[in-house]
């Protein structure tokens, strides 16, 4: 007597272990291109962020020329500033579409040190501060201009993107700068203050 071969139990079996295996690659496959997507959005973001930071940058760098074209600007009658220099806000158009990108918040700009001037006998030279040094007599050596004093001013800045779909960058970016100061301005602008003097010790008795 034969045995019974159940021939449609057997195929019904394997359409049935076909069909998971099929989903299980369907669902690798969909994982792999996920994950794809999404390490492609990131870098994309990445790249678009780095951009964005660089654009912000050279906003920050581009109001810190300005300021500094204009510190200590002197007056009409060519009388040096003694105004200590102010904070200001600057609108940068970074890509020349007629549209404000960037806003650039220029805090007031600090004397931070500054030394004697000394002459190099290089000839006269003219400082931002719109104060002018001359050469040394002798044309050598180093000698002290008079009434003169290298300032260092530091700016900083800090820059939010102002365009209708912002990013919310904020970038901060700060900038020393050198300007040429007369002894008013010194006194004024970057004399350090006076030195209290000290209490006399209690005399022991």
């Amino acid at each position: 007597m034969k045995p019974r071969v159940h021939s449609g139990r057997t195929t019904a079996a394997q359409r049935g272990a076909a069909l998971i295996i099929g989903m299980i690659m369907l669902l690798l496959i969909t994982l792999v291109v996920t994950a794809g997507f999404n390490l492609s959005s990131a870098n994309l973001k990445a790249v678009g962020n780095l951009q964005t930071r660089n654009e912000a940058v050279a906003a920050a760098n581009r109001a810190i020329e300005e300021v500094a074209a204009s510190l200590l600007v002197p007056g009409s009658d060519g009388t040096p500033s003694l105004a200590p220099p102010q904070g200001t806000v600057s609108m940068v158009d970074i890509n020349n579409d007629g549209v404000d990108d960037y806003k650039v918040d220029i805090a007031p700009p600090v004397c931070v040190r500054a030394t004697k001037a000394v002459d190099t006998g290089g000839g006269g030279s003219t400082g931002p501060g719109g104060i002018t040094g001359g050469a040394s007599s002798s044309g050598s050596g180093l000698a002290a201009l008079p009434d003169q004093y290298n300032a260092v001013w530091d700016i900083s800045t800090t820059v939010t993107d102002a365009r209708s779909d912002s990013t919310g960058t904020s970038t901060s970016v700060r900038q020393g700068v050198r300007a040429l100061l007369n002894k008013a301005q010194f006194d004024a602008l970057c004399a350090p203050p006076p030195v209290a003097p000290a209490e006399p010790a209690p005399a022991s008795s």
